[in-house]
This record gives C-alpha cells, sequence and structure tokens, in this order.
C-alpha cells in the first residue's frame, strides 16, 4: 500500500489516499497563521486496523512541523498518537481560545 497525506485547506482537513483512494481525514480549525486546531480523524471502515490513521496524523503533523506550526489536539486518535509519541509534543500548545 502506498500512502499519500495532502492538505486540503478550503475543506480544512489533511486527507490520506492509500493507492490513490482516500482512506481518511484529520479535520481542523486554523487558529492565527501558526496554529492548527484538530478537532476530528476519520477512517473509512475498509481501512481501519492497518495502520491508516497513525500514518495520518504522522504525515499531518510532519508537515506541520515543516511549516513551523503549532497544533491543539482536540481530536481524542490525535491526542493519543502524540502521547505515545514524544517526538511529536513540541507541537502541542496548550491554549485553545475558542
Amino acid at each position: 500500500m502506498s500512502y499519500l497525506v495532502e492538505d486540503d485547506p478550503a475543506r480544512r482537513r489533511f486527507e490520506i489516499l492509500v493507492d490513490d483512494a482516500l482512506a481518511g481525514f484529520t479535520a481542523y480549525r486554523p487558529r492565527g497563521a501558526d496554529v492548527l486546531v484538530f478537532t476530528h480523524t476519520e477512517v473509512d471502515p475498509e481501512f481501519r486496523g492497518k495502520g491508516v490513521g497513525e500514518a495520518l496524523i504522522r504525515g499531518t503533523l510532519d508537515e506541520v512541523r515543516r511549516r513551523g506550526a503549532r497544533v491543539v489536539p482536540r481530536c481524542p486518535f490525535m491526542a493519543a498518537f502524540i502521547d505515545r509519541h514524544s517526538a511529536y509534543a513540541d507541537l502541542v500548545t496548550a491554549t485553545d481560545e475558542q
């Protein structure tokens, strides 16, 4: 399986394509120029249990890091991933203005 994670700013979400098929997404709300508040992650049932969700979050966080941005992980899936992978903890900012 080949994975591609890309941002779709018009839909405010990062998407993962598996062999060119949309397999899931993680939605966000931008806050300012350099913070993304992640609210929800969803993986198509066909792709669950195959590491697609983790590949989506890893690819998303790698892109956030490349941009020099930060995250507020309101999505439980993303928050749990960051808890298990401390190398991404530096991307988290605690403040979340509503």
